[in-house]
């Protein structure tokens, strides 16, 4: 290998460090002050670098939006991935909440979300593939663990489960969408919770709640 060669990759693997540290540091302002509030030059100065420095690994501050919003579901979907493959249907729904209690520590980032959904609207946008490969993936991985848990047992073997996480992922979705209109006075967690406990009710075999 030659010293060019192996100058270019250094420079290669640098260049990737310093942007994950600009998208880990763009999401702890957003997620404190909030997107409109948060000035690109705090970000850089978080980082170490220039306003300039961060605009050539972003052009833009909604380019940013959008790599916060994609390290938002990479690190949700590894936080669901934790939940053991043998969880029962029950440690799933349970699950919901706890995600949106997650959330509710990020504040901002559920204001980005609902944010950057509605743009995603739009096809020619560049969030409406980000989105749309997220919903596809979500939905399929939390169907698949309400299917592992109705193999086991502990979900109803008539349980639609793709139908049963395309709905959980929806309300969840909808109630923060009202949570930001409502100035964040609605009750995230509790609603989730209430959504949750109704559908355990209807595909746990006991037919209790949560």
């Amino acid at each position: 290998m030659t010293s060019s060669t192996q100058g270019r990759r250094g420079s290669y693997a640098v260049g990737v460090a310093r942007r994950q540290k600009i998208v880990e540091a763009a999401a702890k302002r957003f997620a404190l002050e909030g997107y409109q509030r948060t000035a690109l030059t705090r970000i850089a100065e978080d980082v170490g670098i220039t306003e300039g420095g961060l605009l050539h690994h972003f052009r833009s501050k909604k380019h940013l939006l959008l790599a916060v919003m994609e390290h938002r579901f990479t690190a949700e979907a590894a936080w669901w991935s934790r939940l053991p493959d043998d969880a029962d249907g029950r440690d799933i729904l349970r699950a919901m909440v706890a995600a949106t209690e997650r959330h509710l520590a990020e504040p901002g980032l559920i204001e980005l979300f609902v944010l950057t959904s509605a743009e995603a609207a739009d096809p020619a946008s560049a969030a409406h593939t980000l989105f749309a490969e997220r919903y596809q993936s979500a939905v399929d991985e939390l169907a698949a663990k309400l299917a592992a848990a109705r193999e086991l047992g502990s979900v109803r073997a008539d349980t639609d489960c793709p139908a049963v996480a395309r709905e959980c992922i929806a309300v969840s979705d909808g109630l923060q969408l009202q949570w930001v209109i409502s100035g964040g006075t609605l009750d995230l967690a509790d609603a989730v919770r209430l959504h949750a406990d109704r559908i355990a009710r209807t595909i746990l075999p006991d037919g209790e709640g949560l």
